[in-house]
């Protein structure tokens, strides 16, 4: 039978929820997925960028603040649940839109597919509508599509979101969804034959869905004839140190100096536990237990450095709100304090009971206390609300739990989690106590072993870098990056991988002070575009055009 037909119902329900994506990983993440239910769908964008894990999805527009233009209707496309076995016969409906503003039948015009990757798919209309999608259709004369994510929006799969239930969501099936629909879609409206090989399928993703755009270019040759993989994360890490650090080298210096200052007398106050209750008093969290649970908790604002897009439509200040914010004197007595070093007399502020700090950690911790803290419900407990360690607050395994798919994701095959350095002798902008351990323990709070699958006690990233890792490539495979992208040390432009040559057959660009996937973002006016975001449009219709002018030469048109 046809789940996605099952839990309709269910879906209407949830098409205003948040998008799981935004998740930083690990149990504060969900903790704050969860306050952030509590306030309802219609948060602010300074509440959602304190959740960015992805953030072409931070700062998404919600389905509920979409201006989803009229033609683009949904559309659907009929999957097996299991590509690859027999154990189980059901089916789901796949979601899909289309653009077919510029397509010219009769011209062997390509099919301009977007992955959407680990979000609804409505996430992704924008790219539809004056994104890359739309940039690509209209210089090519080609038809648009936005292709939904298997479990992801709408195109749910299962009845509730268990183990078992979540066993399907991996990257062999996922990429044989996108396989099926190539080889067999009919469009609605469209009497052409579209279907690959017969047409060239231009393949784009962005971050995961990136990665997944390089790897259809290299399991499926035959049915993705180009690929285009924004930020793609095509190096899958268990440990992801090199995030933060991205954040700490290119951050304001001054905001990078005292958050890294801030950080060490943090972990040396915990260290001596006198005055660590205190300390979180500051936070506004005297009440938390756990010590790894207030660092995480503080942690939060540095994920919207990601969140950045220089369309400011669509893009968060946040993080530079908070750089600001950790500068200022706020009224000190000495304004110009916050000139001097850090951890200058002047500078420093003695609390009873013999704490004493820099203003930086005192400006610090009112950032947390506005924008975070104040975010526990009344009548709710400190521990309540951002404790980490009970279990059963991570153990509903209903559909509106959106939040464990690409938690599921992460726990089974890709990794990133993120910590401090390894070297503690190394700068950071996190805790020391932000390990391995305290990251990964929420997939085994959160999934239960099945009947049939349990998930690894570390993600099997093997399944991943066997693709190519650092080394991906292919003729007619796009890289793309941003230069101060916090996940540009899983790309093929990392700093661990080795360089390539720039070729119209195997592009290699990087954006200058981009952040993620800043490509995918378009104008309606094209001039009004920033100019390193108008040349990487230019050299990207460039070399899809070239690779067009191939393939109608060998068809002989």
């Amino acid at each position: 039978m046809v789940l996605g037909i099952v839990v309709l119902a269910t879906l209407s329900c949830l098409a205003h929820a948040i998008n799981p994506s935004l998740l930083r990983l690990g149990p504060q993440g969900v903790n704050l997925w969860k306050l952030n239910q509590l306030q309802g769908s219609g948060s602010q964008k300074l509440r959602k960028a304190l959740l960015v894990q992805d953030p072409s999805e931070a700062f998404s527009q919600l389905p509920s603040e979409l201006d989803i233009q009229p033609e683009f209707t949904a559309q659907w496309f009929e999957q097996p649940l299991d590509h690859f076995g027999n154990s189980t016969n059901d089916t789901f409906m796949q979601r899909y839109w289309i653009n077919t503003r510029h397509y010219q039948p009769g011209t062997g015009a390509p099919v301009i597919v977007l992955d959407g990757g680990e979000t609804n798919g409505e996430d992704r209309i924008p790219f539809l509508d004056t994104g890359i999608v739309e940039i690509l259709a209209q210089a090519t004369g080609g038809l648009g599509v936005v292709l939904e994510h298997r479990y992801y929006g709408e195109s749910i799969a299962t009845k509730n979101l268990t183990t078992d239930s979540l066993r399907f969501l991996n990257n062999a099936q996922s990429a044989a969804d996108s396989a099926n629909f190539m080889a067999n879609v009919q469009f609605s409206g469209v009497e052409e034959n579209l279907t690959a090989p017969g047409t060239p399928w231009i393949y784009y993703g962005g971050s995961y869905a990136g990665a997944r755009a390089a790897h259809m270019r290299v399991l499926y040759p035959d049915l993705v004839y180009g690929a285009i993989a924004s930020s793609a994360v095509t190096h899958a890490a268990i440990i992801n140190w090199e995030y933060m650090d991205i954040i700490r080298r290119y951050a304001d210096p001054v905001c990078s100096t005292h958050l890294q200052e801030s950080i060490k007398t943090i972990d040396s106050i915990l260290d001596h536990r006198v005055l660590s209750t205190p300390l979180k008093a500051l936070f506004g969290v005297h009440g938390l237990q756990h010590d790894v649970d207030f660092v995480s908790l503080i942690e939060s604002p540095l994920g919207s450095w990601q969140a950045k897009v220089w369309d400011p439509k669509v893009g968060s200040t946040v993080f530079d709100q908070f750089c600001a914010a950790l500068n200022k004197p706020l009224g000190h007595k000495n304004p110009e304090a916050m000139l001097l070093e850090y951890g200058h007399p002047n500078r420093m502020v003695s609390f009873p009971g013999g704490l004493k700090v820099d203003l930086a950690i005192i400006n610090y911790g009112a950032w947390i206390k506005e924008h975070v803290v104040s975010r526990c419900p009344d009548g709710f407990s400190h521990e309540e609300c951002f404790g980490t360690f009970d279990d059963s607050h991570y153990q509903d395994t209903s559909l509106s739990e959106i939040w464990r798919l690409w938690l599921f994701q992460v726990c089974t095959e890709w990794g990133y989690f993120t910590t401090a350095p390894p070297d503690p002798t190394f700068p950071r902008i996190i805790s020391k106590r932000i390990d391995l351990e305290y990251e990964s323990k929420i997939c085994r709070q959160a999934y239960d072993p099945g009947e049939h699958f349990t998930v690894p006690p570390l993600p099997n990233v093997t399944v991943v870098n066997d693709l190519g890792d650092f080394d991906i490539a292919m003729d007619r495979l796009a890289f793309i990056d941003g230069e101060v992208d916090p996940w540009r040390p899983d790309t093929p432009h990392s700093d661990y991988a080795n360089d390539r040559k720039d070729t119209i057959l195997r592009p290699f660009k990087v954006i200058p002070n981009g952040v993620h996937h800043y490509d995918e973002y378009g104008l309606k006016i094209s001039e009004n575009e920033p100019p390193e975001i108008r040349k990487i449009h230019e050299e990207m219709i460039a070399f899809v055009q070239a690779w067009l002018k191939d393939w109608k030469a060998n068809i002989g048109a």
